[in-house]
Formats: structure tokens, sequence, C-alpha cells
């Protein structure tokens, strides 16, 4: 998620960019403190000021506020796109180039440069990062010509991209319809999804999400637990209408190495909406029943949203964090390792941005 506000200091200079926090496991140092210790509250991470984050399986990225590429945690399979196959247990910077988006996905990694070109790195067993192989990069690797505005990695295998033109492409695994071109084939490049254009994405461990340019709600893919919304559950191979209702922001799990998975959404209207798996309580609905439909979750406005591998994450319009869903590893950060199936308020701060790694968090405050 990129964070787009900008705030005053007490002499007038504007200031772009916000603390980093990270918490959660930290077995492959994807909390970027140093260390391989587990933290169950916010940890600050160094005195840098951040503008994006975005967490992966195992692994994390952060734009820095002068652009610039960092990762650091797991990447034996060359995610970080330092070069290497190794872990990184502090933010390490990737190359000289000025970026504006990054996703990460369980174990592949895309990012728009500043000139608005597609790179992608990491795993590639797939085709997913589009390059045309199923070779694995260990450096950020051009996909093509084209310029790009948004860009998804699933927890799994597979990526999404709107280009400049709002045109969707996805390409990489397709075993149950997660790319929505109609077929269950592998694709190695970016691959066209129909001819409407499209405002946002998600990539979940198997399913897709999308809201069309007119603000209208699509889901494809696995849909074994109903995280598509269609009130079914059975998997889609195109993109599939959900409800009748506008929205604005989306969210899909991304767990590596299995399909189950939930989806969240904020509606035109400010109210969060979740569905899907929720055997640990990551819809928030105070149940751990799964849902094939859009469940309301209580009756605050939300601005921004995120999903971890099995837990969810969400800022509320006051700007305040609260974190629901597993909570084993103290991805949550409410000081403890209990699960939580309503959200839960972490802190009396104020909050810029979130992210949601496969068992850790990140925030920009």
């Amino acid at each position: 998620m990129l964070a787009t506000r900008m705030r005053m200091t007490w002499l007038g200079e504007v200031v772009s960019g916000w603390g980093l926090y990270a918490w959660g496991r930290n077995n492959y140092s994807q909390l970027g403190d140093g260390t391989t210790t587990q933290r169950n509250s916010p940890t600050k991470i160094g005195s840098s000021t951040w503008k994006v984050i975005a967490g992966g399986g195992g692994y994390s990225l952060g734009i820095h506020s002068d652009d610039k590429l960092y990762a650091w945690g797991y990447n034996g399979q060359g995610q970080l796109g330092d070069g290497t196959t190794a872990n990184k247990n502090t933010p390490t910077p990737i190359g000289s180039c000025t970026w504006k988006a990054i996703a990460a996905g369980g174990q592949h990694t895309l990012g728009i440069r500043g000139d608005d070109l597609l790179f992608a790195w990491g795993d590639n067993l797939y085709g997913q990062l589009g390059d045309g192989t199923t070779a694995d990069r260990n450096s950020p690797t051009q996909i093509g010509a084209c310029t790009w505005k948004a860009i998804a990695a699933s927890g799994q295998y597979h990526s999404l991209g709107i280009r400049a033109d709002g045109i969707l492409f996805a390409w990489g695994y397709n075993n149950v319809g997660q790319l929505g071109d109609g077929t269950t084939a592998d694709k190695n490049s970016p691959t066209q999804i129909g001819a409407c254009t499209w405002k946002a994405i998600a990539a979940g461990s198997d399913h897709s999400l999308g809201i069309r340019a007119d603000g209208y709600l699509f889901a494809w893919g696995y849909n074994g637990q109903g995280q598509l919304g269609d009130g079914t559950t059975a998997n889609k191979n195109t993109p599939t209408p959900i409800g009748s209702c506008t929205w604005k922001a989306i969210a899909a799990a991304r767990r590596l190495g299995t399909s189950v998975s939930h989806s969240l959404g904020i509606r035109s209207d400010n109210y969060l909406f979740a569905w899907g798996y929720n055997g640990q309580g990551q819809l928030g609905d105070g149940t751990t029943a799964n849902k094939n439909t859009p469940t309301p979750i209580g009756s605050c406005t939300w601005k921004a949203i995120a999903a971890g591998g099995q837990h969810s994450l969400g800022i509320r319009s006051d700007e305040s964090l609260l974190t629901w869903g597993y909570n084993l590893y103290g991805q949550l950060g409410d000081g403890t390792t209990a699960d939580k199936n309503t959200p839960t308020p972490i802190g009396s701060c104020t909050w810029a941005s979130i992210a949601g790694g496969g068992y850790h968090s990140l925030g920009l405050k």
C-alpha cells in the first residue's frame, strides 16, 4: 500500500515519510531489526523514514523516503533482489534506481520503477515473474517495455498487473483459474484479461480480486472456502461480479503453501467487509465460521486494510490500527500470542500504512 499523506513540521516544511515498525515472526529476520527474535508488539526499525512497505512469505520490502528500494529477510530464491540468495537481517539497499510501487509474494517480488517500467525477481517456478522463462532471478529483471500503474503478487505462484492504460494482465500458475483468462494453463508472460479497465487488484494464495474502473468488485480462481464472495464454493476462471455495490479497497490473504485464504474489502461508504476462510477469526466477525459472501464487520468506517497469511489488519477512519486473526507469532501486535476474532486496537497511535506478511506485519507511523 502506498502512503500518500504528507505531514508538516513545526517550521512548516513538508516531510514525506514515516517511521517503520514491524512485529510477528522473525525466524528469517523479516522484521529487519538485526535479530531473529519474535516480537509481539510493534517494534521500531531503524531511524529512517519510509513511503511504501510490503510483506512477503518470510521477507519484507520498503521504499525509502528518497524513493530507493530496500529488502530484508529470507532470500533463498533471490526475492530480495540484491544479486545473492543470502538472507539479510536489516533493510538492504537494492540497486540505485528509484521506485514507486512494490509487491511481495510468497517467494517472488514485483516492482514498478520510477519510470513506470515493470520489474520482477525471485522464485519463477511457474512463470510468475513474467519474463517468458521459469528461471529464478536474484536481481530486478525488466518485464517487457510497457508502463504500469498497479501490481499484486500472490502468496503462491501468480501475479497481476494493471497497465498504465488500465488494462488488466495476469501471469504465472493457473491451476484453478487464478489468472482469469478462462483457462487453467500457466502463463510465463503477462497475458491480457479481457478489455475492461481496472483500478485496484489483490492476489491471494490461489485467488484474485479486482475493482473495475466503475468501482464494481470481481473475483476469480480458487473458492474452496468462499474467498471469492459469490455465494458459492465453486472455482471461477474468469472475473466474476460480486454483488452490486461499489468498492474502494481490497486485500487478499497470501499464505505460502496452502489454498486456505480470505478476502477483505472496504465498500465505497467506508464500511469493512470480509469473506472466505475464518478458522482463526481472520474475518473479524466474532466467529470462526467461513463466509462465502462479503460479511459486514462492525459499524466503524475504515481507510486501509491488509491481509497476511491468516491474519488481518486495518486502519480505521480515525487512523487507529486494529488487527485480528491468527496470532501464534505475535503478528497481531497486541502483546500476546492469542488469536482474536474481532478487530483489536493496537495502542493509541495513529498510522499511515500497513502491510501483512506470511506471519509478520509492518506499519508506518
